[in-house]
């Protein structure tokens, strides 16, 4: 199926050509009988050529050249010539004669054979001097040939966009990957601080139980048992996670934390405005952790990729959603590369993900997203710069109790596309 690209270029070869023919015909000194229907369908081979250049080169050969054109020097058209090197140009760079990819067997030798039966054609020819012979079977093979060398490249080029193409998907793999991996370090954590303190509070209301009450000592002993055994098993996954690495011994970063982060950022020379709307609210750990996770890879973005000085952020509180919304107005930093403050356009900030300035973090930003069954879009504005918005549903007592739709499939976080 011819794209509309080459059937674009097809016609305006076609109309240079009859152009050419014109030109020749109408200042000839001996004109041709029929010669406007000659030129037609000489136009009308060169303009389908690419859809059957095998059939149309015979028709060329057989008809046009053999039976309604003269062969001799005085009559002899350059348009004439045209049309069968364009021809077999075509044979040799839309018949694949090599390669995973090569026509049928039958397709490719019925290529030779027409190559060959035009340049036999053409030596059978009544010529002046033998070296008329050579340049005109020389013409013909130089046309194929430069129809093979472009096939030639034209695959070379398709391999080598492949290879990048899976290379950018594996690299879009393991940015997701390590995402997802650090997504579940640090809700282990949390989920391991949660049972911690659960324990914790059942042993002091069992020994406040008076004595009498054995059977609910037992219990809560039971719960304190249990909840030491996940812990336990939640350590030993979270060592797993961390592989090498040394745990982080900082606190875990929430919204309440964002002035140290905005300092970072104003250090680094990118100045960020922070608006906050609505009454702020007690936030689950995990979503207050990827509130701030979102702000801070977008924030990292602006500052490694968009060339600017400034950023406005702001979180809209509501009592059944979180919205946070990262703008860069885009255009080049008011400040000079020699005179920029380290960081700038390159710099890395405390905690920030490495999946973000590979071209993967919205990513693990709808990663994020998507844990809590929100939405996060990422695109340019239309006058310049980019925009991150993304609305994380706040759970309610009844979601715990029924997880979302999302959880329960094995397809049910969405990778997306975006990526900046």
């Amino acid at each position: 199926m011819l794209s509309r690209r080459m059937m674009r270029v097809d016609v305006v070869v076609a109309v240079v050509f009859l152009a050419i023919g014109l030109v020749e015909e109408l200042t000839a000194p001996h004109q041709l009988s029929w010669w406007w229907a000659r030129l037609a369908l000489a136009t009308l081979l060169v303009l389908v050529r690419r859809a059957a250049p095998l059939g149309t080169m015979v028709v060329d050969v057989v008809v046009l050249q053999t039976l309604l054109m003269p062969m001799s020097v005085d009559n002899y058209r350059v348009w004439q010539a045209f049309c069968m090197l364009i021809g077999m140009h075509t044979i040799g760079r839309e018949i694949i004669l090599r390669g995973p990819d090569r026509d049928p067997l039958w397709r490719r030798a019925a290529a030779l054979v027409v190559v060959a039966g035009s340049v036999v054609y053409l030596v059978l020819q009544d010529l002046a001097m033998l070296s008329d012979y050579f340049a005109t079977v020389g013409y013909l093979l130089a046309a194929w040939v430069s129809g093979l060398l472009l096939q030639i490249q034209a695959r070379r080029i398709a391999e080598r966009n492949a290879a990048v193409a899976a290379a950018e998907a594996l690299r879009a793999r393991e940015a997701l990957a390590d995402e997802r991996a650090r997504i579940a370090r640090e809700l282990h954590d949390i989920v391991a601080h949660s049972v911690t303190v659960m324990v914790l509070q059942a042993s002091v209301v069992r020994r406040r139980l008076s004595e009498s009450q054995e059977s609910e000592r037992h219990l809560l002993s039971s719960v304190e048992d249990a909840g030491r055994e996940a812990v336990t098993e939640l350590r030993r996954t979270l060592g797993l996670l961390r592989g090498a690495a040394s745990p982080e011994l900082a606190p875990q970063p929430s919204l309440s934390r964002l002035d140290d982060l905005v300092d970072q950022l104003r250090a680094s020379g990118l100045a960020v405005r922070v608006r906050v709307t609505g009454t702020p609210l007690m936030l689950a750990p995990s979503l207050d952790l990827s509130a701030y996770r979102i702000l801070q890879e977008s924030l990292t973005n602006v500052l490694k990729h968009s060339g600017t000085d400034r950023a406005d952020v702001t979180i809209s509180y509501s009592p059944d959603a979180l919205s946070l919304s990262v703008v860069d107005p885009g255009g080049r930093s008011s400040l000079p590369s020699a005179a920029r403050p380290p960081g700038v356009g390159g710099g890395q900030i405390a905690g920030a993900g490495t999946a973000v300035g590979a071209g993967h973090g919205i990513v693990g930003l709808r990663e994020r997203a998507a844990m809590f069954g929100g939405t996060l879009e990422a695109a340019p504005q239309s006058g310049g710069g980019f925009r991150v918005t993304a609305n994380l549903p706040i759970p309610t007592r009844a979601d715990y109790t029924h997880p979302p739709e999302w959880t329960r499939g094995p397809a049910a976080v969405g990778e997306g596309t975006g990526a900046r």
